[in-house]
């Protein structure tokens, strides 16, 4: 993404070594893409959102396609980027699990809204 917005490839170079380190995906930098599982795959889109310190993360179902441990982890990966990059983030979900460990949450019922809850 950064490539796109006209920064020097050494620079991003840099950042994606970096967001690589925080996604724990560096043992697979040179690893065909074909060749990643499905969670180092979620793991690598995380990063790319983040790449470029955005203010905010839109996420469609970022678990959706994945086991119950990996998703867990993708959603731990997630939520930690979140709070350490101050990034607010906007996530799409049908796992409940991951809706209740967010700081708000919206329910939407047959395109109306149905409940919404805060963080306790």
């Amino acid at each position: 993404p950064g490539l796109l917005r006209g920064l020097p490839f050494g620079e991003m170079a840099e950042r994606a070594h970096a967001m690589l380190e925080e996604v724990e995906l560096t043992h697979r930098a040179d690893h065909p893409v074909g060749k990643l599982s499905g969670g180092e795959r979620q793991r690598v889109a995380v990063g790319r959102a983040l790449v470029l310190n955005p203010r905010l993360v839109l996420a469609d179902e970022p678990t959706g396609n994945l086991d119950p441990a990996t998703g867990e982890r993708v959603a731990d990966l997630l939520l930690d980027l979140n709070a350490r990059r101050n990034t607010a983030l906007v996530v799409v979900t049908h796992n409940e699990g991951l809706a209740e460990r967010l700081g708000r949450s919206v329910t939407l019922r047959d395109g109306s809204l149905a409940e919404a809850r805060e963080a306790s």
